[in-house]
């Protein structure tokens, strides 16, 4: 899976991925601090997802960090790479986030073609990020795995 993301294409050639593979007490870790977030508006959910990991073998999480790749494409909001960079210098290139999803998309395949449950999580990536798991990285998404008889990452309860 994390080959398949690494290979994955990306603007220009250019890799600002980073991946790390989480397993054991990193797992419980992270399980813990989405239950914490959960207090926050909106994020009831992110406790039902941090219960749901533990259930996982491995935790595999996806980040890009924020750089500009001088193409002046104006998907930013902005007309070009540096008036974003004034302006915004927080704000994410749109292909940064781009070859995010197309990496997350090339793992996951690898994990359905090896019959693996999985699902895209963004409230992990969110709990990842605010223990810097993956250091630099201004957006993360996070793949919990599973092997058994019932992929648990589905038939979850409703909030």
């Amino acid at each position: 899976m994390m080959n398949a993301a690494r290979t994955a294409p990306k603007a220009r050639g250019v890799d600002h991925l980073e991946l790390a593979l989480l397993t054991g007490d990193t797992i419980g870790h992270l399980a813990d601090r989405l239950v914490e977030m959960s207090v926050g508006p909106g994020r009831g959910f992110f406790a039902r997802d941090g219960a749901n990991i533990r259930q996982a073998g491995a935790v595999v999480l996806f980040g890009t960090r924020r750089a500009t790749l001088g193409l002046d494409c104006g998907w930013c909001g902005f007309p070009t790479c540096a008036a974003k960079e004034q302006q915004a210098p927080e704000a994410p290139c749109a292909f940064n986030m781009n070859d995010l999803g197309i990496a997350v998309g090339s793992a996951v395949s690898v994990a359905a073609d090896h019959r693996m449950d999985c699902r895209v999580m963004y409230s992990v990536g969110v709990a990842a990020r605010d223990l810097d798991l993956l250091p630099g990285c201004h957006a993360v998404l996070g793949v919990p795995l599973s092997a058994g008889g019932k992929n648990p990452f589905f038939d979850r309860k409703p909030l």
